[in-house]
């Protein structure tokens, strides 16, 4: 093989690991992001603490005092 073909092969096999790479943080960053997005706020009416939690329901207990809140909307 001749320094051309190496150097191009090279140069490939840079671009597919930078393209991974890229592909790799990309998936991830936007896992992160969708986690962060599922939350929902809420705002306790007895303790007065604002909270995030993960509820399907729309209601989750205050960590402070317990009571049980609906999510706060805006």
């Amino acid at each position: 093989m001749d320094l051309t073909a190496g150097v191009v092969v090279y140069c490939l096999l840079v671009l597919v690991f930078f393209f991974g790479v890229w592909i790799y943080y990309d998936r991830r960053d936007h896992a992160l992001f969708e986690r962060e997005r599922r939350k929902l706020t809420f705002h306790c009416i007895r303790c007065g603490q604002l909270y995030t939690a993960k509820s399907l329901t729309g209601t989750a207990a205050c960590p402070q005092c317990g009571h049980t809140n609906a999510r706060l909307r805006f």
